[in-house]
């Protein structure tokens, strides 16, 4: 008898981690249904490579719309759920706190009760963060202690102690979450500090722009390819029982390294001068490419985040195929490429 194939619903399948994701489900010969939400820009632009497939549904809706999200679910059916939707930006969330817990929170709960009572087989991955952990120092493990700062870490960490810990726990639920440490490239939005300074730099490489602003450049993150992310995603739900992971590279680096490897990338050096919020960063001919804007700064920061992700090597056999150098040169690349096609 032929097995059918598996079905996975994707919340924030237009995102980042939710392109990749679908890509690598689809390769591995799911039918994947993914949730979108409606907008003047291209839904798209993130899965042009799999736009056409057969296997590929997409359905309106959001995570403030129950009906939707019901709707979404009895017509996908799916084996797994990856809730990867949220209100993603840490800076965003202090300026928009109760639209950050509206979806980060309130939207993850009606999916999940609303996948209990439509297909309470489904297994759920529920995306967590390491901003949860907060001010708590590295290396963050699953023992780590949760000290969220910012009205996102602090949405992410109730929905993950109420809905995925305590659920699990209370109607023997099969969901787990990833806490997943910083996961970038070239798909990152644009007003995210990595994908904002390789952008930059190509345009100011290209003689299109002269300079930008960042904000705390000696913040510590442990930055990993988001391609590699999924596929851990993916790994805790072929489980015999849901467990959480920390998935991260182990491995990390300020603000003000990044931007350096990006320029050295495009065969610019940064030379550093001033202090505080007069520091300014020069190419070789002294010319100021980068300075420092306290409009950038977060009202309270998450100054050092380095995971251990030991137990997804040892019980997930994952672990990240990509370096911080090869991740820096793969976005550096995608970004100078596209803005040289634009210039055409």
């Amino acid at each position: 008898m032929k097995k059918t194939r598996k079905r996975a619903l994707i919340t924030g399948i237009t995102g980042q981690d939710g392109s990749y994701l679908a890509e690598y489900l689809i390769s591995r010969n799911y039918d994947v249904w993914g949730i979108i939400r409606r907008t003047s820009l291209d839904p798209l632009m993130r899965l042009k490579t799999i736009a056409h497939s057969p296997r590929l549904h997409l359905l309106y809706g959001n995570l403030r719309d129950s009906p939707a999200i019901t709707r979404a679910l009895k017509e996908a059916q799916p084996d797994e759920i990856y809730n990867l939707a949220a209100q993603s930006d840490v800076g965003i969330s202090f300026k928009c706190p109760e639209e950050t817990w509206e979806v980060n929170y309130a939207g993850a709960k009606r999916l999940i009760r609303e996948a209990m009572r439509i297909c309470p087989k489904a297994r759920i991955y529920h995306a967590s963060t390491s901003e949860m952990f907060g001010k708590t120092p590295p290396p963050q493990n699953e023992l780590s202690a949760f000290a969220p700062v910012s009205p996102y870490g602090e949405a992410k960490l109730k929905a993950y102690r109420e809905l995925v810990c305590g659920y699990r726990a209370k109607h023997k639920l099969f969901i787990c979450s990833g806490i997943l440490f910083n996961h970038e490239s070239s798909r990152r939005g644009e007003h995210f500090v990595t994908r904002k300074t390789t952008l930059s730099l190509a345009h100011i490489k290209l003689g299109l722009q002269k300079s930008f602003a960042l904000g705390n450049l000696e913040a510590k993150r442990d930055w990993g390819f988001a391609g590699d992310s999924v596929r851990a995603m993916h790994l805790m739900l072929q489980q015999k029982t849901p467990k959480d992971y920390v998935i991260a590279t182990g491995e990390s680096h300020t603000v003000r390294e990044f931007v350096e490897a990006a320029a050295k990338e495009l065969g610019m050096t940064i030379r550093w001068s001033g202090k505080g919020l007069r520091e300014v960063g020069k190419d070789a001919k002294g010319r100021i490419v980068v300075r420092v804007d306290k409009k950038f700064f977060r009202p309270s920061e998450v100054r050092d985040l380095r995971g251990d992700a030991s137990s997804a090597r040892k019980e997930l056999r994952w672990k990240s195929h990509t370096s911080f150098k090869q991740l820096v040169r793969m976005m550096v690349s995608a970004d100078l490429k596209n803005v040289r096609q634009q210039m055409h």
